[in-house]
C-alpha cells in the first residue's frame, strides 16, 4: 500500500519560514537558526523529491539560512569593555524582514476575512420611481432617427466640399464648447428653431462643420436641446429645450 506525501503551498521563502517558527511557537526574536535550517533544507528536499519546482527564492533563503548558522556557530570575538557597542547578531536582518512580512500576512487575512463577512450581506435596493416620478421623461431624439442625424451631417460636409474662394479669410478657430455656447445664444433668438445649415456660415470648413455637429450632439446628451422633424425625409430642426428657455440663456462652459 503506498503513501502519499503532502506538502502546503507557500507565497515564498518567508512564508515557510514564518510558518515553521509558528509551528515550533517558536520567538520569531530569538530564533533558533540551526533546527528552523534543518526544517527549512528537510522541505526544499521534500519537494526536490516529488519533482517540484523549487522556485529560486527559496534555494537563496536556504543558502542565507546556511550563511546564518555557519555565523552562529563560530566563536564570537570576546566584547572589549571600552566598547559599548552590542555584538551584531547574524539573525537580525532576518529577524526584521519575518515580522515586517508577518504585519503584511496579518493584514492580508483581515481583509480576507472582510471580504468573506461583505459577501453574507445585501444592501436594501433604492427605489428611485418615488424620487423621479416629478421629473418627465424628455426624450431629445424621440422624432428623429440616427440615421436622420447622419443625414444632416453628409449634407453639411457636402456643403462644406465647396471649394472656397482665392481670398477667403480664415475663420476664426472653433472648439466644441464655444460652439455648443453659439449654439444656444442662436436658438436663444429662435425659440421656434433653426436647422443645422443655418449655425454655420455661407462656406464653412470642414472642421467647423465637425466641431458644430459635436457641440451639437453633446448639448443633446445634456438635454439642452432637441431635435424634430416634422415630416419623413423632411429637414431637421433644432429646438431649445423648455428647461433651458425657462430664465435666460446662460453659457454651458
Amino acid at each position: 500500500m503506498g503513501y502519499h506525501i503532502k506538502l502546503e503551498i507557500f507565497e515564498g521563502p518567508l512564508d515557510l519560514l514564518l510558518h515553521l517558527i509558528e509551528k515550533q511557537e517558536i520567538d520569531i526574536y530569538d530564533i533558533p537558526i540551526s533546527q528552523i535550517t534543518d526544517q527549512y533544507l528537510s522541505y526544499l528536499k521534500a519537494m526536490e523529491e516529488l519533482d517540484l519546482t523549487i522556485a529560486s527564492e527559496f534555494i537563496v533563503m536556504g543558502a542565507t539560512l546556511l550563511s546564518i548558522k555557519a555565523q552562529m556557530l563560530l566563536p564570537r570575538p570576546p566584547a572589549s569593555q571600552d566598547s559599548s557597542e552590542p555584538v551584531p547578531d547574524p539573525r537580525e536582518e532576518l529577524v526584521v524582514k519575518l515580522v515586517e512580512y508577518q504585519k503584511y500576512k496579518k493584514a492580508v487575512e483581515e481583509l480576507r476575512r472582510r471580504e468573506l463577512e461583505n459577501q453574507k450581506r445585501y444592501a436594501h435596493p433604492f427605489d428611485l420611481t418615488s424620487f423621479l416620478s416629478g421629473f418627465p421623461p424628455v426624450n431629445p431624439l424621440q422624432n428623429v432617427s440616427p440615421w436622420d442625424l447622419l443625414e444632416m451631417y453628409k449634407k453639411a460636409l457636402e456643403a462644406a466640399a465647396t471649394p472656397p474662394p482665392v481670398h477667403e479669410v480664415p475663420q476664426e478657430v472653433a472648439t466644441v464648447s464655444s460652439q455648443m455656447n453659439k449654439i444656444l445664444q442662436v436658438l436663444q433668438h429662435h425659440p421656434q428653431g433653426v436647422e443645422f445649415g443655418e449655425l454655420l456660415p455661407p462656406r464653412p470648413s470642414r472642421a467647423l462643420v465637425v466641431v458644430t455637429f459635436l457641440a451639437l450632439l453633446e448639448l443633446l446628451k445634456i438635454g439642452r436641446v432637441e431635435v424634430f422633424q416634422p415630416v419623413n425625409f423632411g429637414k431637421i430642426r433644432i429646438l431649445p429645450l423648455a428647461l433651458c428657455t425657462g430664465g435666460g440663456q446662460e453659457n454651458v462652459v
